[in-house]
């Protein structure tokens, strides 16, 4: 009888690294890969979104065909895009469920969608258009590396890292974004790696092909932690989450309502764009369409109309539920930057504090993503600025509920256990 063989764990410990270097090094090669298209994608959209709005501005009469353009976009998804009208949802579905390669055509097309809703006047952002350009690309691989499920989901979150990394200018944000997404309570972490090193290549490419992000406002003054900072601090976390809540149950409930009524897909972006320029022409200010940059920056230096985060809330998701294409989360950094100005009228912080807090906590809010959002503030605001930023990203995160703007993402872990878990 042969003798049995004992492996020695310390043995085996020592030749781990051995035996994962050639993963490594493949997946740094794949993932360099997925950042340059990443950075070269989200470079393309900041371009061309830069010029879609500086077009509007300088000529607002064309916010009068902002129906033409919702029909000009809803009949091209109509004929050529029914497979990828999804978006971001259809990403999150391919991870958790895949079935089909991601059609190449989406990053033409969202990118497509994206300028005419801005050339015309629509409010919306730019993270859903950078993610599906990106992850697009990235499935291409797909096909050249016959990738299983297992691979083929931590490429698709590199794109999703690589994407959010380089529209945003923030890598350590993007890397988390991608891994923390896709479930609420759980972080996927046999993608950190890949999606660390697509984020940060897909930053560099953008900033080297010569975009630059807005500089919202550099270190806000810190006020040192007091039991009435720390109060204050949770008070406006719930109070962004809340507002979180509300605007992706709101964007929701505007799409099922088109949908439901309206049988034809490019009727809705039409009609939706009908009320949007009459809303425009009505209230006679523009502040509340496009990006918004303007107005966030305002935000951090001066006191603006406390209902201006109620005007991005509606405009905003009535552009996005009608099927106008873009992201969600610029709209929420507008939401939540205007929000925390306001907020700094009756609560015992900086404006510019507040402001910060509120743009990444309504956005960590609405995507249920407390990490990346907090990396986020300290990636753009500060590292002194840490502590406040996370403790309004967690309390948003825990008052927005089960709610999110993403219907594909899954409940990993309930956020409350004094109520039964939730099925995903």
């Amino acid at each position: 009888m042969g003798r049995s063989r004992i492996f020695d764990p310390d043995q085996l410990c020592k030749l781990e690294q051995l035996i994962a270097l050639p993963q490594l090094f493949r997946w740094f090669m794949i993932s360099l890969v997925v950042g340059i298209l990443s950075g070269i994608g989200s470079a393309a959209l900041l371009a061309s979104l830069e010029w879609s709005t500086n077009w509007r501005e300088s000529h607002l009469w064309i916010i009068a065909f902002l129906p033409l353009g919702g029909f000009l976009s809803g009949w091209v998804y109509h004929q050529f895009g029914k497979r990828v009208e999804a978006g971001n949802n259809l990403l999150l579905e391919e991870i958790h469920h895949p079935q089909d390669i991601i059609p190449l055509r989406m990053a033409p097309l969202v990118l497509l969608g994206t300028n005419l809703t801005h050339f015309f006047g629509g409010s919306a952002g730019r993270e859903g258009t950078a993610l599906q350009i990106a992850a697009s690309l990235a499935d291409q691989l797909t096909k050249i590396l016959h990738f299983k499920h297992s691979d083929r989901r931590i490429l698709l979150m590199a794109g999703l890292s690589g994407g959010f990394a380089s529209v945003f200018g923030v890598p350590l944000a993007g890397t988390i974004f991608g891994l923390e997404v896709l479930a609420i309570g759980k972080i996927q972490h046999d993608g950190l790696f890949p999606c660390l090193v697509a984020a940060i290549v897909g930053d560099r490419i953008t900033l080297i092909l010569g975009l630059h992000h807005t500089a919202y406002h550099h270190a806000p003054v810190v006020p040192t932690i007091t039991l009435i900072g720390l109060l204050s601090a949770i008070f406006a976390g719930a109070i962004f989450g809340i507002v979180a809540m509300i605007f992706a149950k709101l964007t929701h409930r505007i799409s099922h309502i088109f949908q439901e009524k309206i049988s034809y897909l490019p009727l809705r972006p039409a009609i939706g764009g009908l009320i949007v320029a009459v809303a425009v022409w009505t209230i006679g200010t523009t502040k509340y369409i496009g990006l918004g940059i303007p107005t966030i920056v305002d935000a951090f230096n001066t006191h603006l109309a406390p209902w201006d985060f109620v005007g991005k809330i509606a405009f905003t998701a009535l552009t996005l539920g009608a099927g106008f294409k873009g992201g969600e989360v610029t709209p929420l950094f507008y939401i939540g930057a205007t929000l925390g100005n306001t907020l700094s009228l009756i609560l015992p912080l900086s404006t510019p504090l507040l402001a910060g807090m509120g743009f990444v906590a309504v956005f960590g809010g609405a995507a249920n993503t407390p990490i990346a959002s907090t990396l986020m503030g300290i990636e753009l605001f500060g590292l002194e600025s840490g502590v406040f930023m996370a403790i309004a990203c967690v309390a948003s995160y825990v008052f927005s509920g089960h709610a999110g703007i993403y219907k594909a993402q899954r409940i990993g872990t309930n956020k409350y256990n004094i109520i039964p878990e939730l099925k995903e």
